[in-house]
């Protein structure tokens, strides 16, 4: 299929009150017109960005992963973002995938925030997470993770590894501009689409997020942005606009060889 849709939620969070923040994404989602498609939300939308796992973790059992296999389930639509999930005594900030016949996929979140103690609560992950839909190919990754481009790197050769790339985060106001700028040169460097769902609001900790969440094309170009406001933006993708700039400017041809090690 050429088109693929994504919903992207960027909303405040109620800081370490999994309760109210189900209650709002299952609101924010049913309020969704017509076809939501892949809906994405921020990481740790469940909590805001908290390094209290001991007090918040759940296992993969637990209410959130069920509440999203209901949530799928009913409104029949992918549902993506991460949450921390507690597994054999260690915590992870982990993106859930999660299908409407209650299959799903994870990855944890590889590049640890050091800079605000989250190398030290959680464990990092070692594999990446590559989901398939209708024909496209979607890399899942997390917040941190941008800054760090090998990890996101496009395979050099004729078949890209992806079509699409999706960091959500909680990404401070005052980093604002790496946060832009890293997401276009994603697109660029990669030459697919990217998709960066962030948050919006304060936190617990006083910290200020100002959202800037956006979709850019393989050219870098930016299809939407939305800055300081809650949002619900639903748009489609084209493939056949992927395929005819990559046919156009086989540039990933050229790239350097190279092989990601998935062990820590």
């Amino acid at each position: 299929m050429s088109l693929l849709s994504f919903s992207l939620i960027q909303t405040t969070l109620s800081w370490e009150d999994k309760k109210a923040n189900l209650e709002m994404f299952a609101e924010k989602i049913s309020s969704i017109k017509g076809n939501p498609g892949i809906v994405v939300l921020p990481e740790m939308f469940t909590t805001g960005f908290s390094m209290n796992p001991r007090l918040l973790a759940e296992p993969m059992s637990g209410q959130t992963v069920a509440w999203m296999k209901r949530i799928s389930s009913e409104k029949k639509v992918i549902i993506t973002g991460s949450i921390i999930i507690e597994e054999e005594g260690n915590y992870y900030n982990r993106l859930i995938w999660m299908l409407p016949n209650g299959e799903y996929g994870f990855y944890d979140k590889r590049h640890r925030f050091a800079y605000a103690g989250e190398d030290k609560e959680y464990t990092a992950g070692n594999k990446r997470l590559i989901a398939s839909v209708n024909g496209w190919k979607i890399n899942l990754q997390v917040c941190y993770d941008l800054r760090f481009p090998v990890w996101a790197r496009q395979a050099p050769g004729n078949t890209p590894e992806y079509d699409v790339l999706v960091y959500v985060a909680n990404w401070p106001e005052k980093r604002g501009h790496a946060w832009r700028t890293l997401l276009q040169a994603r697109a660029i460097e990669n030459q697919c689409y990217v998709i960066g769902v962030n948050r919006v609001g304060e936190d617990g900790n006083k910290i200020i997020y100002a959202g800037d969440s956006m979709v850019i094309d393989p050219l870098g170009e930016i299809l939407y942005q939305k800055t300081n406001e809650e949002d619900i933006c639903t748009i489609s993708l084209d493939k056949k606009h992927l395929e005819e700039i990559r046919a156009k400017m086989p540039f990933l041809k050229d790239a350097d060889n190279f092989i990601i090690q998935h062990e820590l």
